[in-house]
């Protein structure tokens, strides 16, 4: 069997089942474990796989839902980059808050092992996470915008006015010295219930979005706590968010191929963060 022949039928293999262990593949396959983990890898890179001790989750598309289109952008990279430095504000055990954003579900294929309580309003990050044995998982109700594949409206507005969670991490269309933005008029209604339902709110916003406006405001800047982006961001961003009480950490992303995350906060005093 070539490489490629067995490369695609372990993907569709993970794909079908949601977890294979390491194993299984092996010896369905009649390869080493250790020829697996290279084919994992490069199932990973592809960023439809999630590797795990013993074994590897489906992150990639599914048959039935509609997932992001960023990996095939140039912008994939950052947001590969912010999701995983993004993970680190996370504690096991924690319940935190996904919203519907592509940069947010590159978050949710990096926690998809972690033992945490998770509520999203996201069909695509509530499929992705079905597949986890470690996840608790909560889903927010009310009506689907397809463009979007997210519940939004007054019966997830209801919902999530009676939740309570660690963190929230929401991805936005723009950002400015006047706050937050979004081009969704109802799905902003939802995210202003979501900061009121977290004890912390993390922004996850590539450097493009800085300097742009959208449709509707989210918030100010100084009712988030934390902004997540990439090392592109222009040095006239930080004074503003330092001034705001905002937390900034910059993932690294020079490298159309890079991961690589690091964490540069900038002192402040604590945000406040009332809706």
């Amino acid at each position: 069997m070539s490489t490629d022949l067995r490369r695609e039928k372990l993907r569709e293999h993970v794909q079908a089942s949601g977890f294979a262990a390491l194993g299984e593949l092996a010896s369905m396959l009649g390869v080493s474990e250790s020829t697996i983990r290279r084919d994992l890898e490069t199932l990973e890179e592809a960023g439809q796989a999630r590797r795990t001790h013993g074994g590897v989750y489906w992150t990639g598309q599914s048959d039935t839902i509609g997932v992001f289109q960023s990996r095939h952008d140039d912008g994939w990279p950052r947001k590969q980059a912010i999701g995983t430095l993004a993970e680190t504000f996370i504690d096991d055990g924690d319940t935190i808050l996904l919203d519907g954003g592509s940069t947010v579900y590159e978050l949710a294929r990096r926690i998809i092992h972690r033992p945490l309580q998770v509520v999203t309003n996201s069909l695509p990050v509530a499929h992705l996470l079905s597949t986890s044995d470690s996840i608790d998982l909560i889903m927010i109700g009310g009506c689907v915008r397809g463009r979007t594949s997210v519940t939004i409206g007054p019966m997830a507005d209801a919902m999530l006015a009676d939740i309570n969670v660690s963190k929230t991490f929401l991805s936005v269309a723009g950002v400015t010295e006047r706050g937050f933005f979004n081009s969704d008029m109802m799905l902003v209604e939802s995210e202003k219930a979501m900061i009121a339902a977290a004890d912390q709110t993390i922004v996850l916003a590539d450097h493009t979005k800085f300097g742009k406006v959208s449709l509707s405001q989210i918030c100010r800047l100084q009712d988030v706590d934390r902004v997540v982006t990439d090392d592109g961001l222009d040095s006239q961003w930080k004074p503003w968010l330092e001034s705001s009480g905002v937390e900034l950490s910059l993932a690294i992303a020079t490298h159309p191929s890079s991961t690589t995350t690091n964490s540069s906060s900038i002192p402040s005093s604590q945000a406040d963060s009332a809706p």
